[in-house]
């Protein structure tokens, strides 16, 4: 009988610790994802959801390209799983990124005015004719819908958010992670004034998040607004969007912005598609363009370009100088760290193509730009 009672109170004793384990596990989950519900945004209702409808691109209740695109193509032997753990490729270099903090901007003609100073991933700041336009602002440690888990920042950001210039204008290509941060959107929120200029449907996201209606501008594309003597035009781009479970809700889009006398072009998440030429044809020819080259595939190869495929664009857009973004700051395909700079400086030399490569923080003067001097390839 004893022996029977012991192996009871062993039972019992059994059960609490699993259940107490699961209750622990569970709590676990909770503190992992406690964020995750505002990171997810908002939902198109009432007269933003109307609008959407309304657009071109929107049918079946979703945002669709120009034609239709597969965001995972199927490679028969391939395990992606696998190649992600135990793959052999390079994800992060080996030292420090070098960051540069941007000396004040140098003498210039304000009618003639063109920097852009590229802050990592694709967060960068266009400086034109006196006007700052800040595009896809990422500040936060992760791009993901959690702050423990997802994704992490290979170098910091090379300026605080509270040490941005004032700003006319923020522009958001789409709703995913690495290009709309809702940390960062508060702290915009608290240091800045500018207005938000997004895709369709992207405003459902700031609205939840608590940005004012009237810092919200939605733009369907081919459509642009006035920012005083700026036209800035939301363009095509291949691509998707999607927070959470649901896909294509929102709109992505490329950019234009456009002064007096110069002109600036930025590709969002993009494929290559025939619509550069197109946007080449009615807004080009640009200054200098900023092209995504990073996080490329085979398995996905319609929704992110290769490298040579975004020298391709560029030169379809009628590009003056290129600078390239999307790459160096986040982990976030199974090509190698340094592979997607390596691959566009081959093919700029090959394409006689004008290219800059910053630092993170570095003021690149597109009349004056600084010469590649390959300074990846000593951390990589």
């Amino acid at each position: 009988m004893g022996e029977t009672a012991d192996r009871a109170v062993e039972r019992a004793l059994g059960r609490r610790l699993w259940r107490m384990a699961g209750v622990a596990a569970l709590a676990g989950v909770a503190w992992v994802g406690r964020d995750v519900p505002a990171q997810l945004g908002g939902r198109l209702t009432g007269a933003r959801a109307e609008r959407a409808a309304r657009s071109p691109q929107f049918r079946d209740g979703t945002f669709h390209n120009p034609t239709s695109t597969r965001t995972m193509v199927a490679d028969p032997g391939r395990n992606l799983v696998k190649e992600l753990i135990f793959g052999k490729q390079k994800r992060r270099p080996d030292g420090g990124v070098p960051l540069l903090r941007p000396s004040a901007a140098p003498p210039a003609d304000p009618a003639r005015e063109l920097n852009v100073v590229w802050y990592g991933h694709a967060s960068a700041l266009i400086e034109i004719e006196g006007r700052r336009v800040l595009l896809d602002p990422v500040w936060s440690d992760r791009c993901s819908p959690s702050t423990r888990v997802g994704p992490r920042r290979i170098h910091e950001p090379p300026v605080r958010l509270d040490e941005l210039p004032p700003l006319d204008a923020i522009l958001i290509s789409h709703d995913h992670y690495d290009h709309l941060d809702l940390e960062t959107v508060r702290g915009l929120l608290a240091h800045q004034s500018a207005p938000f200029l997004v895709p369709l449907g992207v405003g459902a996201h700031l609205d939840r998040w608590g940005v004012p209606e009237e810092r919200i501008v939605e733009l369907d594309w081919s459509e642009s607004h006035q920012i005083g003597d700026l036209t800035v035009t939301a363009t095509a781009a291949q691509h998707f969007s999607g927070r959470g479970l649901r896909r294509d809700g929102t709109l992505w889009s490329s950019w234009v912005v456009a002064g007096a006398h110069r002109r600036v072009f930025y590709t969002g998440d993009s494929g290559y598609f025939d619509g550069y030429a197109e946007i080449g044809a009615e807004h080009g020819p640009f200054d200098v363009t900023l092209m995504q080259i990073g996080a490329y595939d085979r398995a996905w190869p319609s929704i992110h370009m290769f490298p040579e495929e975004a020298v391709a664009a560029h030169l379809d857009l009628g590009g003056g100088l290129f600078i390239p973004v999307h790459w160096a700051t986040f982990n976030l395909a199974l090509h190698d760290w340094a592979e997607p700079v390596n691959r566009l400086w081959v093919e700029a030399k090959a394409r006689d193509v004008r290219l800059a490569v910053p630092r993170p923080g570095e003021r690149v003067v597109v009349d004056e730009p600084p010469a590649v001097d390959g300074w990846w390839q000593a951390i990589a």
